[in-house]
């Protein structure tokens, strides 16, 4: 399936429910929320998107908590979760989709390339996934948006 494949699904999902979206994204830099409003129609849906890429970023606009910033650094599970909260609360939505991790080319934050943390908050809790992929900065960047995509659809 392709992202355009798997956004229009998750958007008529998320439609059926009556329920709105945004994104909290760090290491996809807004092509989680890009690849959403693709799909005709996706305005009734989005709510936007936030890429919160440096790091105090995500304590500013998102809340997550400085604490666990300064121990865990931003590649973290509990950022994920805290993030896509954060984007719920921020954006006023009903889903909020969050992506974290290692592009590369170098480590980050004692965590290695291709590390990621993907967390999609619901009026129903909170789920997340690590991953490690493989590939350039574009695959890993590329691949964490399907997952993403996919988490989400999983959840609803």
């Amino acid at each position: 399936m392709t992202d355009d494949t798997d956004a229009r699904a998750l958007l008529e999902a998320l439609g059926a429910r009556g329920w709105t979206v945004g994104t909290a994204e760090s290491l996809t830099a807004g092509l989680v929320v890009s690849t959403l409003v693709r799909v005709p129609g996706a305005s009734s849906v989005v709510r936007g998107g936030i890429a919160a890429y440096a790091t105090d970023l995500k304590r500013t606009l998102l809340g997550v908590d400085a604490d666990l910033l300064a121990e865990h650094g931003a590649v973290d599970a509990q950022v994920a979760r805290q993030m896509a909260l954060g984007a719920v609360r921020t954006l006023g939505a009903d889903v909020g989709i969050a992506t974290t991790g290692v592009a590369g080319p170098d480590p980050q934050d004692g965590q290695p390339v291709g590390r990621v943390h993907i967390a999609v908050a619901t009026p129903e809790g909170v789920s997340h996934r690590t991953l490690d992929l493989e590939g350039d900065r574009d695959d890993i960047r590329r691949a964490t948006v399907g997952h993403a995509l996919a988490l989400c659809a999983s959840v609803l």
